[in-house]
Parts: structure tokens; sequence; C-alpha cells
């Protein structure tokens, strides 16, 4: 170990993993932060997409918070790697698709390789027991610390005094007495602690950041998997799943119709990808079809397409398909009536 002990602190964006490295670095210990992109995170390129959002950060908010630390973050890449995590968990799911038992073990193991390959002494999460159902539970932590490898070199500093001394306060890298017991889910020791660091801002305490915990969100993933009959996807999958309104009118085609204008302009880069349908008439939303639709079913997706814009209420409208890598053709349709939209279509 050199002469200052180092960390490596995960750092979500939250505040727990904030408070975590600067507890550590209030008591001298160099912490570096690393920060693990899935493709799942809420924060970041939504508020940048969506008009709606406008108004909100556009910061990539474990940055941010590394900033308020005073420390320097690590961004890694590990999507391709993590698909394995989502798509087969070996301690399953949480309430929906969220395998935050299997994703926590992953993401402390690649800090483990990190920290090994670095130099590094130990490592730093902001978990606290009892906080959240699936995976910071007194049971679990010892599943984490055994799976990822990392062993006692896993400091909770917000929770240690709940816990046996792990080996750096053991060693007296940092001061047990210094460290916190917090427990449960209530975050009002957490804000009186961020008062005290003068962490004026940050993300909501009780706030989730990854997709995979949002109900409406599994739902249209698991729809996915239904449909190619396999547990994949890629990149692509996640962004357009956070994207519009998703109706499936039958198994072998689906649509994604957008909800305002920075979708619109997002889903214009799918154009060459998917089939795309649009209002030549009226304003309204630019719809891509995933799947295996044939001509009829084009027609009915211009037509639901046709009962989301501004011409819903005319009796015809000529409608814009693009063909995946061909030219667009225009045909007329009738806007579908909503009571012709069944809610089942609805994914």
């Amino acid at each position: 170990m050199s002469e200052q002990p180092k960390a490596v602190a995960l750092l979500s964006g939250g505040l727990d993993s904030m408070l975590a490295a600067a507890v550590a670095k209030e008591q001298g210990v160099h912490v570096e932060g690393i920060n693990f992109f899935t493709g799942f995170c809420v924060e970041g390129h939504t508020h940048a997409i969506r008009q709606k959002d406008k108004d909100k950060a556009k910061r990539n908010n474990a940055l941010w918070s590394a900033e308020q630390v005073g420390i320097k973050l690590h961004i890694v890449d590990i999507s391709q790697e993590y698909v394995g995590v989502v798509t087969n968990p070996k301690h399953g799911y949480g309430q929906n698709l969220n395998p935050c038992l299997d994703c926590k073990g992953f993401m402390v193991a690649k800090a483990r390789e990190w920290m090994e390959e670095n130099g590094f002494d130990f490592i730093i999460t902001g978990e606290v027991i009892g906080q959240r159902p699936k995976s910071q539970r007194r049971d679990t932590f010892p599943i984490i610390e055994k799976e990822s490898g990392a062993d006692d070199r896993l400091l909770r500093p917000l929770c240690a005094k709940q816990l046996p001394p792990t080996l750096p306060e053991r060693e007296g890298w940092v001061d047990r007495e210094r460290l916190y017991d917090f427990t449960g889910r209530s975050r009002k020791p957490q804000m009186e602690l961020a008062e005290r660091f003068g962490f004026e801002e940050y993300s909501q305490p009780a706030g989730g950041c990854c997709f995979l915990t949002d109900e409406n969100f599994s739902r249209k993933l698991a729809d996915l998997w239904q449909a190619r009959g396999s547990k994949e996807y890629d990149l692509d999958d996640v962004m357009l799943l956070k994207m519009g309104r998703h109706l499936r009118p039958a198994p072998n085609y689906k649509l994604i119709i957008a909800r305002e204008d920075g979708e619109n302009r997002f889903m214009n880069g799918y154009r060459k990808r998917f089939h795309a349908v649009r209002d030549l008439d009226y304003p309204g939303p630019l719809a891509l079809v995933q799947g295996e639709p044939d001509e009829a079913d084009l027609e009915t997706a211009a037509r639901i397409t046709a009962r989301y814009g501004k011409g819903r209420s005319a009796e015809r409208i000529r409608a814009e398909i693009t063909p995946p890598g061909g030219e667009p053709y225009v045909t007329e349709v009738a806007p579908m009536p909503p009571a012709q939209i069944p809610e089942e279509w609805h994914v």
C-alpha cells in the first residue's frame, strides 16, 4: 500500500455514493470515483432529447457529484458485458426487470479489477442496510463481497458501524469511529450529513437511477424479448424503449410513436433502420414500425399515427411511409378512431 491509502468509490450520481466518497476523503484517503455506463441510466440524455425536459440540467450526475466532492471520476462503458447481467441474473429480478443484486456484485467486481490494475487499496460504495429491498440487506452484503472478489476490501462508510470491521478499518486507513450507522429507507440522516458537507444540490434522495426499476420500461423490454423469441437487446433498443408510445397491434410488428418534437428529432435518426410513418398534411408525430409488417400492417400503422397528430379529426390524410433504406411513398388513410385502438395494443 502507498503511504496515503487510496480508494475507488462507485459513484452513481445519487446522494449516498457522493456522501460515502466525501466521508472517506475527509479522513485523508485519496479517493477517485468510478461510474459504469450500462445504457439504462435515467438521467442525462433523455433530458437532452425531450422538449418537456428542456429546463432540467443537461449533465452527467456522476461527473457532477465527483466535482462536488472534489475527486477525479473514471467513466467505464460496461454495456456489452452488462447484457448477461440483465438477461440471465443468477439472483433473479426485483419487482420489475431490475437484477439489483447481480448488478451490484458485477459492478463491485469491475471496481475490484480497476482497483488492482491501478494500485488502489479498497472500494467504497454508498450502500445502506435496509434501503433497497433486493440488494441492500444485511444478508445480501456478504454475497456481494464474496461474488465480486472484493471481500473485506469493500467499505460502506454510511452503515459501517452496523457491519463487521473491514480491512481498511482494521489497518487504520479509516477511523471506524468517524464512520456511520445508517439503516432503513429514511434519508433524513443522509440529508443532514449532506448539509454538514455543504452539499446544497443533489439528485432526488429517494429516486432510482436505473430504467430497469421502472414498471413501464420493464414491460416494454419484456415485450421486446417475447417478440424476438429470445432475451437479447442492444443500446439502440434501450434508447428506443425510453422514447414514445409503444403499440403492438399484431405479434409481427410494433409502433413507436413520438410524443413531442424532441422525440421526433431523435427518432428521425432511425428512419433508415425501420419503416417510418408520418402525416404529410398536418403536424404530428413520426412513428417507427419495428418487426416484419406487411402492406396492410403499414396502412394500419399510418392510421394509428394519424390519430396522434393534428389531423386526427380529418376524414383522410396523406401518410408518407419510408421503408428501411428505401424510397418514401404516399398513401391516403383515414385516422383511426380512439375506440378502435384497444388498450391491449399499448405495451
